[in-house]
């Protein structure tokens, strides 16, 4: 079947206008981390999860956040502890006296944008109880499963220098994730800027909002139409082969 591949592209650069609108709506905020912000925006887009990887004082909760803000969504942060239990997370049944039933009462799960800060303090259970939700995009509690709202976006961190007191995510955890950055100090101009900016009291840290969550709907949609010739996918899958069987592509390669 024939691909109008030049049809595609012009509906890619109309409508993934706003996105530089939208780097440079959370850089009112965020000094440097360019790198963070952009590959968040891929995660919105793609409809993934995003690892992050940092020591403290990064700006990664004031990223997500503003993240949130400049696309109007909801947003939620829950602290992941040792003692923290799935029921804190996506909520659970309570028990009404009056009429001897039980009511939902919904956890910070049921928002767009999540951030699951320090998610290797929690034990496994707990990190189980994000499966769901980050794979299905739905919740389970009791009987009852509520879909969540879309765009839904878990961004989660860890501190690779404090390891006391943590968990190692499981696989399933880390299958869940679409990709996993690493993001560094910045620039001591950066820091500058930071210092000039953040360093008295009452310091803003307000975005104007750019789009809306039926955007990032839309824009997936036309994510979906870019045009993967067939060598990507089978270069892609080469690459995805020689991780599970490194020492086979050293072989020939079988015959379909």
């Amino acid at each position: 079947m024939a691909v109008d591949r030049d049809r595609i592209n012009e509906k890619v650069a109309k409508e993934s206008v706003f996105v530089k609108e939208l780097i440079a709506a959370m850089e009112t905020v965020i000094v440097g981390q360019r790198y963070l912000i952009e590959r968040l925006i891929v995660g919105l887009f793609a409809n993934g999860h995003i690892l992050v990887e940092s020591v403290p004082g990064l700006a990664k909760t004031l990223s997500i956040k503003t993240l949130s803000a400049a696309i109007r969504t909801k947003f939620q942060r829950i602290q992941f502890t040792p003692d923290l239990l799935p029921a804190d997370v996506i909520g659970t049944l309570v028990y009404n006296p009056k009429d001897s039933s039980f009511v939902t009462k919904k956890g910070p799960i049921f928002a767009n944008i999540i951030l699951a800060d320090e998610i290797n303090r929690a034990p496994a259970k707990v990190q189980s109880a994000l499966l769901e939700a980050m794979q299905e995009r739905q919740v389970t509690i009791g009987d009852n499963t509520f879909k969540l709202d879309d765009p839904f976006l878990v961004m989660a961190t860890q501190n690779p220098i404090e390891q006391e007191g943590t968990y190692p995510l499981p696989e399933a955890q880390i299958d869940r994730f679409m990709m996993k950055v690493t993001i560094t100090y910045p620039t001591p101009d950066q820091e500058m800027l930071i210092l000039n900016r953040m360093g008295h009291t009452d310091a803003k840290t307000d975005v104007k909002p750019v789009i809306g969550p039926e955007d990032v709907i839309k824009t997936r949609h036309t994510v979906d139409e870019v045009y993967l010739d067939e060598k990507l996918k089978k270069y892609i899958i080469d690459i995805v082969f020689a991780t599970r069987y490194p020492i086979n592509m050293a072989l020939p390669r079988p015959k379909a």
